[in-house]
């Protein structure tokens, strides 16, 4: 008689699936509601002109003007939160000073990911939400929305809120002087 036991984790998969937070985890972690997300999302997608696998994290003030942003390509590959965590922070550092100092954040960062598939929840989104959450932590800013960008619109995971209006399908026209479009490896957008 044969027993279905799975296979055992490797030590890899593991501490893989250990740095990926749920809709509910991120939901209860009490993650700041943004005043007007359409405003924000409009605003970022205008700025980078984000295509399939573009995050951009922007650092907003306490009344959500936006301080600085930044977006790059993610690479291809199983999704990490520690390796996607590196990749924000890296990106944090380049277009803004960190908040350690300061005994409570006051800034907030919010990510925008724009990617292929349906607007649900995937282990993918899992890994970039506690990649934000630890990147702002190590960066002594508060953890904002996670909002991805698909051919449905856009929607922020864990608040139920989207649009249809900018999606993943529209390719705007290239603006003099963008750096080599919409797709290049690293743009940065500084706004004080």
């Amino acid at each position: 008689m044969a027993l279905g036991f799975a296979p055992p984790l490797s030590a890899d998969s593991a501490s893989r699936l250990g740095r990926l937070l749920e809709p509910a985890e991120w939901a209860a972690s009490g993650i700041p509601l943004l005043r007007n997300p359409r405003e924000v999302v409009t605003g970022l997608y205008d700025r980078h002109l984000p295509v399939s696998s573009t995050a951009v994290v922007a650092v907003l003030h306490p009344d959500e003007r936006l301080a600085a942003s930044a977006s790059f390509v993610r690479r291809t590959g199983a999704a990490d939160g520690w390796e996607l965590r590196n990749a924000l922070l890296s990106q944090l550092r380049r277009v803004i000073p960190h908040d350690l100092r300061r005994r409570s954040p006051v800034r907030t960062a919010v990510l925008l990911y724009c990617r292929e598939g349906e607007a649900h929840w995937t282990e993918e989104d899992g890994a970039w939400m506690w990649g934000l959450r630890d990147a702002c932590t190590l960066h002594g800013l508060r953890c904002g929305a996670y909002i991805t960008l698909t051919a449905a619109g856009w929607q922020i995971l864990g608040e139920g809120r989207n649009g249809r209006q900018p999606h993943s399908s529209v390719r705007p026209p290239l603006r003099a002087g963008s750096g080599g479009g919409p797709g290049g490896a690293y743009r940065r957008a500084v706004a004080r």
